[in-house]
């Protein structure tokens, strides 16, 4: 049926069912009817069969081409409330079967209707903590199976109200997939609150929930419950622009109200189905429906008003992007390139070091918002020390930033059960930094299929088996090779960031005096050779060796001429790296030359470079005549120049 359902989504709009629990509550049922489980309406699959198959049989009757299962607190977390937690496989399978029965009644070859298993956010939000990740999906595998292995044609997460909660949901679709060797549609919705606020429970905006869930092999993604039509306009229209996917949106009968203290929704059939047409006709929405509040009556006069329609063509614009809880970040922008904090880090940064041997993670957590403050677009982050548990330490560290940090994170460890436990532990669509193929393609791939499964973005270095890459050529031809490997694995191009390398320039050997030039000539042919990857530079190895003042002038020559030749995103600290036009341009020649090796019979650029800053020093400028000295000192003592030892 899945090809059916996919064929028939290109056809017409899809028209889902109303609300399950509206109508439950129509029937005034007692305690004994529900088994004695009050506010279960699950077990009616079993006490109350004839009940849901009635419920679903009106709104087949009203025309609706899909039924939803009574499975939307189906999942054990919810179910253990009720001590059924054990019988949640049994209880989707009997949802799953009763609606599949009664659909398949009902269905014709010129109109097939469909059964989607309807899997709710249960009760917890795992990016508070209410529960692991891990639990959170073994919990959705046992719910998935038991709608799988009783005949959904789809499945439906929906009332999303974490990210993570998705994230769990689709992990343990996409597993259950792989053990009975074929898939079915996923339809992934969340919930976005009425304006002001006018994002999901934990913050998430709408821009963050396409941008992480698009990560993922859904077909579809919408947005359900929370509010009406009238409220979901702007996040439908941001859908609909802004994603090649199928999109779904079924509202609420209009926002709640409480009228003597009952739960009230006084949108009409006839408001719905205009508000329905809209989306359908006006913006291209695939699939519509209800949610709270709506009913066979409602449903009815949306077929009646939508019928038979095509959804309007769409030309998204696809934006690659990554993102924290709370919004996204596009990875193009108009001023390259994105700037990576590269404080928090222990191979970087002294302070974070050793704030992370003292544990002192709210002064770590600051000096994260240090960088936000400062313009970091996404946020670098490695917790490796020697004789410290990396594992415990990451996972302390990105739980508080994933909730306190508004910018998107980058997993920086070399460890797989640090990345693991890491990814677990991220709300939104986190950059991993980083694989290579230095220890083969076995190694990488392993990391590759988690990076896939959680959705990430990734770094890769220009690293084989024979170490790293120092000419163009050899940058461009390890490119080549993980692009071939990772794409194939289902790694998108544009969640491959490639690290090109750069070197110093300080050492003054006659094999390094171009490495810069190199790097600069990789990252273009790179961008011109495998179309939609990035590219990223820790920019300030370029100066590794150099004082300070030269360190940063060169860090932003450097920097200038990476974009130009095509850099997207670079790891620096934003505060030391200077506009060309806060650099004296004779200042700035000296260092454009040392960076494209401009050598002659007469000129050398590296000794032109500290000459000039000798003397500058010498008329108080930028540096002491002792810095400049301990500088060049410190770059002549024991190299090799041309061949000659100085």
């Amino acid at each position: 049926m899945e090809k059916n359902f996919l064929s028939r989504i290109k056809e017409k709009v899809l028209i889902f069912d109303g609300a399950m629990g509206t109508s439950i509550h129509k029937y005034d049922l007692s305690l004994d009817d529900y088994h004695g489980y009050e506010n279960c309406p699950e077990i009616l699959v079993e006490s109350r069969p004839d009940v849901i198959q009635e419920i679903h049989e009106s709104y087949l009757k009203a025309g609706c081409d899909a039924v939803e299962t009574d499975t939307f607190g189906g999942s054990p977390v919810v179910l253990a409330e009720f001590d059924l937690a054990a019988r949640a496989y049994e209880l989707n399978k009997k949802a799953a079967q009763l609606a599949r029965e009664v659909a398949s009644s009902y269905s014709t070859a010129d109109k097939p209707r469909f059964v989607s298993g309807s899997i709710g956010p249960t009760t917890k939000l795992p990016s508070l903590g209410h529960i692991s990740f891990a639990d959170m999906k073994d919990a959705y595998y046992a719910q998935v199976s038991g709608l799988i292995d009783g005949g959904v044609d789809v499945l439906q997460f929906e009332t999303g109200q974490d990210l993570m909660q998705a994230k769990a949901a689709i992990i343990a679709i996409l597993d259950y997939f792989k053990k009975i060797g074929r898939r079915l549609p996923i339809i992934a919705q969340v919930t976005i609150e009425a304006p002001p606020l006018g994002t999901m429970l934990v913050g998430s905006d709408i821009s963050c929930a396409l941008t992480t869930l698009s990560a993922f092999p859904i077909d579809v993604i919408g947005i359900n419950c929370a509010t009406g039509p009238a409220e979901m306009l702007d996040p439908v229209h941001y859908l609909t622009h802004n994603t090649d996917r199928f999109v779904s949106v079924l509202p609420n009968a209009g926002l709640p109200e409480n009228v003597d203290g009952q739960t009230v929704y006084k949108l009409t059939p006839d408001a719905l189905a205009s508000a329905l047409k809209h989306f359908a006709l006006d913006e291209g929405v695939n699939i519509i429906g209800g949610c709270c509040g709506t009913t066979p009556d409602h449903l009815k006069r949306v077929v009646e008003v939508v019928g038979e329609m095509e959804p309007r063509r769409r030309d998204p614009q696809i934006t690659p992007a990554v993102s924290s809880i709370y919004t996204s970040v596009a990875l193009n922008i108009d001023n390259p390139p994105l700037i990576v904090g590269e404080r928090t880090n222990t191979n970087g940064s002294r302070k974070f070091k050793q704030l992370l041997q003292k544990e002192d993670f709210d002064g770590m957590v600051a000096m994260a918002r240090d960088q936000e403050r400062e313009g970091a677009h996404v946020l670098d982050v490695c917790t490796a020390y020697v004789g410290r548990n990396e594992v415990s330490d990451m996972v302390k560290l990105i739980k508080r930033l994933n909730t306190e940090i508004q910018i998107p994170l980058v997993v920086d460890t070399t460890e797989y059960p640090v990345l693991k436990s890491a990814l677990e532990c991220i709300s939104g669509k986190p950059i991993v930094n980083s694989i290579n193929l230095e220890d083969g393609e076995e190694s990488m791939m392993r990391k590759v299929e988690l990076i896939t499964r959680f959705g990430a973005a990734t770094v890769a270095l220009t690293i084989d088996e024979e170490g790293m890459a120092r000419s163009a050529d050899r940058k461009l031809e390890i490119a080549r090779r993980i692009y071939k490997l990772t794409t194939e694995a289902g790694l998108a191009p544009h969640d491959l960031i490639f690290d090109a390398l750069t070197f110093t320039l300080s050492t003054g050997n006659e094999e390094d005096r171009k490495l810069g030039l190199e790097t600069l000539k990789a990252i273009k042919s790179i961008k011109e050779e495998l179309p939609g990857v990035k590219t990223i530079l820790g920019v300030s190895n370029i100066s590794f060796g150099f004082d300070p003042a030269i360190r940063q002038t060169l860090n932003s020559v450097f920097m200038h001429y990476a974009v130009e030749y095509g850099l997207d995103l670079a790891i620096v600290n934003a505060q030391k790296i200077l506009p060309l036009f806060k650099i004296e341009e004779e200042e700035r020649e000296y260092h454009r030359r040392l960076i494209f090796d401009e050598r002659d019979e007469s000129y050398d650029p590296l000794f032109a470079l500290l000459d000039y800053y000798k003397r500058k020093s010498t008329s108080g400028d930028t540096m002491s005549k002792r810095a400049v000295a301990a500088n060049i000192e410190d770059v002549l003592k024991d190299r090799i120049i041309d061949g000659n030892r100085v």
